[in-house]
């Protein structure tokens, strides 16, 4: 079974194309956890086309003590210029989102979570509770209650794709920034 994103052409290009747009070594383990953001990519896929890479000299390696780090050659930046468009752009754009979020909030140590809880009432009815920590202290908490589980799901399924974007409107709300809303 291969990736979503197709062949393993394409997940190189995909991989070549974060790693260029982040502009600074990785070490590997993150540098899959940036891949896996979304469900674009196989963990095999992606394990072997890294090797590849390596070995083709698309990606190269610099060690700081112990530890190794990998970042793009130029050859491997031609190649992700160049063959960028043998995958939608729409997947690219999300994903280096994502990767931009994971490094953030890796780097903060936030953590989200967001639950859809089915009401007891017989209504139908579901809270949507979300919530942020950053350092296991909690940042941003939420409950929602909304009239049905697809509705519900929905919520989930924005918040888990962009909660950095639900936790700056929540603030510019909050704040009163966002006067259009009220006029």
């Amino acid at each position: 079974m291969s990736s979503p994103i197709g062949s393993k052409r394409s997940v190189k290009i995909f991989v070549l194309y974060l790693m260029e747009n982040i502009n600074y070594p990785l070490d590997f383990y993150t540098i899959n956890d940036i891949v896996m953001q979304t469900d674009f990519v196989m963990y095999l896929d992606f394990a072997e086309s890294f090797n590849e890479m390596l070995d083709a000299d698309l990606i190269a390696s610099v060690k700081e003590g112990e530890d190794e780090y990998f970042y793009v050659t130029d050859k491997g930046r031609i190649v992700a210029q160049e063959l960028k468009s043998d995958v939608l752009s729409s997947i690219l754009d999300q994903s280096l989102a994502a990767a931009f979020r994971y490094l953030d909030f890796s780097r903060r140590g936030i953590t989200v979570s967001c639950e859809v809880l089915p009401r007891k009432d017989g209504t139908g009815k579901c809270d949507v509770k979300c919530m942020m920590m950053e350092k296991k202290k909690v940042i941003f908490e939420a409950t929602l209650t909304v009239d049905s589980e697809n509705r519900a799901k929905r919520m989930k399924e924005n918040f888990d794709s962009r909660p950095e974007v639900i936790y700056r409107g929540f603030n510019a709300l909050m704040a009163g920034q966002v006067n259009y809303l009220f006029d």
